[in-house]
């Protein structure tokens, strides 16, 4: 089992590169015009709002006790699935 620090800089690791995917993403978005390129920046609207909800969970985390880190951790387990499903999904609609 990882402790709290190994595991919030693991999540911030997938954050980061999750970060980048996105920005790669965004500039496919970019190139695409019309209703193409609305279905995708709602797409990727959808995402960013995962991330964001990622980001304040790690803030969570990190300043969780240990008593409340151990609850924080399942509902963070939650919001990163949702973020990697999102991406997941918005990956494969832009392929």
């Amino acid at each position: 089992m990882k402790t709290k620090n190994e595991y919030i800089d693991s999540l911030a690791a997938e954050l980061k590169e999750w970060s980048a995917q996105l920005d790669l993403l965004t500039a496919k978005t970019e190139q695409s015009a019309g209703m193409v390129k609305l279905k995708y920046t709602q797409e990727l609207n959808s995402v960013r709002a995962h991330q964001q909800a990622a980001t304040v969970k790690m803030h969570e985390l990190e300043t969780a006790s240990d008593g409340a880190w151990e609850q924080a951790k399942i509902t963070a387990d939650k919001v990163w699935d949702d973020l990697r499903t999102g991406l997941a999904s918005a990956s494969a609609k832009f392929k």
